[in-house]
């Protein structure tokens, strides 16, 4: 048997680093789930305390700024992921809620709109590059079409939620019970390997935004709309200390995964 001499130090780290997303773990859809519930009332409650157009206009602006950091980043990093992440959220439903209430498109024209941008992002993607998965996002033009359609998911989540929760009458409790059964069905789907991998993590990773933002609206709004009227605006610092404090334990483990590679 032929032995072959272990690959230098600095190539084993720079494998285990191209990728520009995290590893899936159970932190990671923790992390996400509250992400999706920040940016639905944190959308809300910008639109509702100062002139929409501005709250926009700022959405879009983080958005921008925390897109380009991340697209800039050498390789992954917890913070700069994750506060794109959120930014993605925020503006996302702004998005959604600017088709529906500006423009005056309902809700489940407005999902299967967003639906069918998901399918061609990820058809372009799957043609151009051969994968839709999220350990392959290891070149510019990857991470961009992973971006495009996380942009969308969030797009396609919010419509999908207010569907259910105003346009279906179900309420946003419900609603969140709802989406937590849908969410467990690509999990269970994976483990009884009836869905593949990668369809199974997208499948999740839309239902995680109707998910955290049914449980967030229904913790913000009034008792009028059948929720705990505790202010989207205490509901969305409360969530972003959560995100904060997940994100330092993501941040703590891959440091410490990348010292033990350097070490061994």
């Amino acid at each position: 048997m032929t032995v072959r001499p272990s690959p230098p130090r600095s190539t084993r780290l720079a494998t285990t680093t191209a990728s520009k997303v995290p590893e899936v773990t159970v932190l990671f859809w923790v992390v996400k789930v509250l992400t999706t519930g920040m940016g639905e009332t944190t959308s809300d409650f910008l639109v509702r305390s100062i002139d929409p157009v501005v709250a926009v206009g700022i959405g879009a602006a983080l958005f921008a700024l925390a897109l380009t950091i991340q697209l800039l980043a050498s390789r992954y990093r917890p913070w700069v992921y994750w506060l794109t992440v959120v930014a993605v959220s925020v503006f996302g439903t702004m998005a959604a809620d600017v088709t529906h209430i500006v423009l005056g498109v309902p809700y489940l024209v407005s999902s299967i709109v967003f639906g069918a941008a998901l399918a061609l992002v990820f058809f372009v993607w799957r043609r151009s590059e051969g994968t839709l998965s999220i350990h392959s996002i290891t070149s510019h033009r990857r991470e961009i079409f992973y971006w495009a359609a996380v942009i969308v998911t969030f797009a396609l989540g919010t419509a999908v939620g207010d569907l259910t929760a105003t346009t279906l009458h179900l309420g946003y409790l419900v609603s969140g019970l709802l989406f937590a059964v849908v969410i467990a069905i690509p999990a269970v789907a994976f483990r009884l390997r009836r869905f593949g991998p990668v369809f199974a993590f997208w499948f999740a990773y839309v239902a995680t935004r109707p998910l955290g933002a049914s449980f967030a609206d229904w913790m913000g709004v009034s008792h009028a709309r059948g929720g705990l009227q505790w202010g989207t605006g205490p509901v969305s610092v409360v969530l972003a200390v959560l995100i904060a404090v997940g994100v330092a334990v993501i941040a703590a483990t891959e440091r410490r995964r990348r010292l033990a590679m350097i070490d061994s």
